[in-house]
């Protein structure tokens, strides 16, 4: 990446892997994780913890080597369609959401970077008012508390988040008292992020492209309702589907994307608050939003436009958080997740 063009050349096929839709780097940035969304994984000799034939999507390990990645392991999610990784503070701990299937799972990370079979799993049930997209759970992400004390699945289906309490040294999770939060229905929870520097935290709605803020209490892992902003514009008839949400290292600029509307929603965050006000939407730079990333300088919002196959740089002012009206596009198939190194 160019942070004085704002391009990209591609360098090389960094590694091979099934459907690896999201991605996460241990803290080092020595192992990456990938989370291969299918559905009908059957594992090999070498690979762990799937049963031949199981209905599952899958987690695979690599080591980090400048722009190459050396395979270590693969095993099973326990779940179908497996959305989304998530590796603890102490790099210890991976986690995975697996939509289709409804469930969540961890496991351990080793010292050589293979991952452990399932140390924890958990399945649910039920489903929220909106037929077509809540007739089952859907877990769609794991979130780390910045303590390494929680762990939070967001679940689009029942509409809340499951709660758990980490024991990062074994990789397991047990459900927290209360074991859910409870949003509101037919919202869609797809996304959490903690504020780089505030006790805030910030769940991106899908299903009504809302956010609900937070006020997050680190010893109890309690949150507290402080607002529901909208994202989309007054009066906005339509499908859309909110997507991501990125902060910028001083906390004071947030993004977030939107599907099918194809918008960035520039956001500035109260710094005695951590409240919300929506200052300005632009083009994403292709169509269908699903990942959003600044680059090290915060010169650039990098968009992930899957279904236009086209990554976009879209320049960024750090003092006013402003973006700007063009974008520096990058074809690539299918783009999903952007992370830098």
């Amino acid at each position: 990446f160019d942070p004085t063009l704002g391009s990209l050349t591609l360098v090389a096929l960094a590694a091979k892997t099934a459907s690896p839709t999201f991605l996460a780097f241990s803290p080092d940035k020595k192992m990456l994780i990938a989370a291969n969304e299918i559905d009908n994984y059957v594992a090999s000799g070498a690979d762990a913890g799937a049963a031949a034939g199981e209905k599952t999507g899958s987690v695979s390990s690599f080591k980090v080597d400048g722009a190459s990645l050396t395979y270590v392991n693969t095993v099973s999610a326990h779940g179908a369609s497996t959305c989304h990784v998530a590796v603890d503070q102490s790099g210890t701990a991976v986690f995975a959401a697996n939509y289709t299937g409804g469930s969540a799972a961890s496991f351990r990370l080793g010292a050589d970077g293979r991952l452990s079979p399932a140390v924890s799993q958990f399945h649910y049930k039920g489903h929220g008012p909106v037929a077509d997209r809540q007739d089952s759970p859907h877990a769609h992400r794991v979130t780390v508390s910045p303590d390494n004390r929680f762990v939070f699945v967001n679940d689009l289906g029942l509409d809340c988040l499951h709660i758990y309490h980490l024991d990062w040294a074994a990789g397991a999770l047990t459900p927290a008292t209360p074991p859910e939060l409870k949003l509101a229905p037919a919202s869609g929870p797809r996304a959490l992020r903690f504020h780089p520097i505030g006790p805030w935290v910030y769940c991106v709605n899908e299903l009504n492209s809302t956010i609900d803020v937070f006020g997050w209490k680190q010893t109890t892992g309690q949150f507290t309702a402080l607002q529901r902003l909208e994202l989309l514009p007054e009066g906005f008839k339509g499908v859309a589907r909110a997507s991501e949400l990125v902060f910028d290292r001083s906390g004071l600029f947030g993004y977030a994307a939107v599907r099918d509307n194809n918008f960035v929603a520039t956001l500035m965050v109260h710094p005695l608050t951590g409240k919300l006000t929506l200052a300005d939407r632009c083009d994403c730079g292709g169509k269908t939003p699903r990942h959003i990333a600044l680059d090290p300088s915060e010169k650039w919002l990098l968009v992930a436009n899957q279904d236009s196959d086209v990554i976009s740089a879209i320049q960024r002012d750090a003092t006013s958080g402003k973006l700007g009206s063009t974008a520096v596009n990058m074809k690539i198939a299918k783009p999903q997740c952007l992370l830098f190194a």
